[in-house]
């Protein structure tokens, strides 16, 4: 991690630096387990500027929740909601490897998708975005787009494999108009739990009393 790298989102250029980059590692250091340094290198990037873009100060400053106008979870972050799942899908695939020696994965494939598969929530999570569209929904939608699609831009824009702006682009609804990967397949189920064992747990809010930070730009 030296040096800058400039993306440009939102007809802006963000100079990514070591600086965010140690700041995204820090809330998810899930992404060192990337073994691949160039993949890693990336996804540290893609994750920088996409927050950045939006004005956050953190991954964390993003609602807790599977869409913008879900219940929040009472406790824990954006961030570790995202790093959960790539934990589960990895242990998905550990144990199928473990006991079927015809299983085969990519495991830093499996990784980063992952750990971007909810990257364009910084658009769909935008307060600013939600309050230009509730203003208006026939202008340019009520989301103009959900997370999948713009996490698509993100990791393309980002130089993030195919393979990754693919589970991006299909872990969820969106997934059940084409074939996913081997890796999105476990990455899908890997979301889906989640959201399906904290609805049972209790760990969702009651009501959404969610109030968004103050952004940094």
């Amino acid at each position: 991690m030296t040096g800058t790298t400039v993306l440009r989102l939102r007809d802006r250029d963000i100079a990514v630096d070591d600086t965010m980059r140690a700041a995204i590692l820090d809330e998810m250091p899930e992404i060192a387990w990337i073994g691949d340094a160039a993949l890693r290198a990336k996804v540290l990037d893609a994750w920088a500027a996409a927050v950045a873009s939006a004005g956050f100060a953190r991954i964390g400053d993003m609602k807790p929740s599977g869409n913008y106008d879900g219940l929040p979870l009472r406790h824990g972050t954006q961030a570790d909601h995202i790093r959960s799942v790539a934990r589960m899908a990895l242990k998905i695939a550990e144990e199928m490897d473990t006991l079927f020696p015809d299983f085969v994965y990519d495991r830093d494939l499996l990784i980063a998708g992952a750990l971007c598969h909810d990257i364009g929530k910084v658009w769909e999570f935008d307060p600013d975005n939600i309050a230009r569209w509730k203003a208006n929904p026939r202008k340019s939608g009520y989301p103009s787009m959900r997370h999948p699609g713009y996490g698509i831009h993100i990791c393309l824009t980002a130089g993030l494999p195919e393979e990754v702006a693919h589970m991006a682009a299909a872990h969820s609804a969106e997934g059940e108009l084409l074939t996913r990967s081997l890796e999105n397949t476990i990455l899908r189920w890997a979301d889906h739990t989640f959201w399906m064992v904290a609805e049972a747990g209790a760990m969702l809010a009651e009501t959404d009393d969610w109030t968004a930070p103050n952004k940094t730009a």
